[in-house]
């Protein structure tokens, strides 16, 4: 079995040079397959909700909805590292809250760290999580889509001085709070190369650009599951294709009954069935 993924061989990764992948995995069967192809990272994402839930945002998804898929997750998992995402009003009330949520996916969900979004304003919140109660943490800046409503909606962050700068400064903030990696979503690529180049822990970047220690992206995007995907997302399969046409067919034969065939079939065995018979008086 290799050797599980921890905050220390991430730390080396990035002094070495070496890229780090990460994809979000919300169930047993997906995220047994992502740790046998060798991802480093499995993010339980919030985005379960509008990926697998069918909800319109990230906001409704509840602690107990992501303590339900962490634990699915854990389960499958030998190599990577697992982390929860905290999900909307899980940390932001109180420092208090977020340490208390935080220990809550740790200890019932088994995730081996923790993310949030959020800057400096959140720094208070890693650190006392990270310091009280051990829990690593990584930290979600540029696009966070909880805030999306009052951040002007789902649109490239850091495109001016002042707006990159402001960002540049919540990285470093996480960092100083303890995080042990800072994700960064839809920001520009100047911006990604900047906070890596200056953050001794690494970085994660989804729709950022080539620059950053590692690559995420949402594990039904890369798959092909749906009709359309973000545009900096990457399709590597197409199996909304696939399974559509393997289900078009199993429903086609069952109707022109062609499934289940003799090779799919179980008998009794002739006596038995003899004796059955004249058992019922047949």
């Amino acid at each position: 079995m290799a050797e599980k993924v921890t905050v220390r061989t991430l730390q080396k990764m990035k002094e070495r040079g070496e890229k780090i992948s990460m994809v979000t995995a919300y169930d047993y069967p997906t995220a047994k397959l992502a740790d046998e192809a060798g991802i480093d990272i499995i993010l339980v994402g919030d985005s379960v909700g509008m990926v697998v839930l069918g909800y319109k945002s990230t906001v409704p998804v509840t602690m107990d909805e992501m303590i339900h898929h962490c634990k699915a997750v854990v389960r499958a998992v030998n190599r990577a590292m697992v982390v929860g995402d905290m999900p909307y009003l899980s940390y932001q009330i109180s420092v208090e809250q977020a340490v208390r949520n935080a220990g809550r996916m740790v200890k019932e969900a088994g995730v081996d760290a923790i993310k949030l979004e959020g800057g400096k304003e959140m720094a208070p919140a890693v650190k006392a999580i990270v310091e009280r109660i051990g829990v690593p943490v990584m930290g979600h800046i540029g696009l966070t889509p909880q805030r999306a409503a009052i951040s002007g909606g789902y649109k490239l962050q850091g495109k001016d001085a002042e707006t990159a700068k402001a960002i540049i400064d919540d990285a470093l903030a996480l960092e100083e709070a303890g995080a042990f990696c800072v994700l960064f979503e839809f920001t520009t690529a100047e911006v990604a190369k900047i906070i890596t180049e200056k953050l001794k822990v690494p970085t994660i970047g989804i729709g950022c650009g080539p620059h950053c220690d590692g690559q995420v992206l949402v594990l039904h995007d890369l798959l092909g599951f749906y009709e359309t995907a973000p545009k900096f997302s990457k399709q590597y399969a197409h199996l909304r294709q696939i399974i559509l046409d393997a289900l078009r067919t199993y429903s086609g034969e069952v109707k022109a009954q062609k499934f289940p065939a003799e090779e799919h079939t179980f008998h009794m065995p002739p006596e038995e069935h003899e004796r059955l018979l004249r058992m019922l008086g047949e």
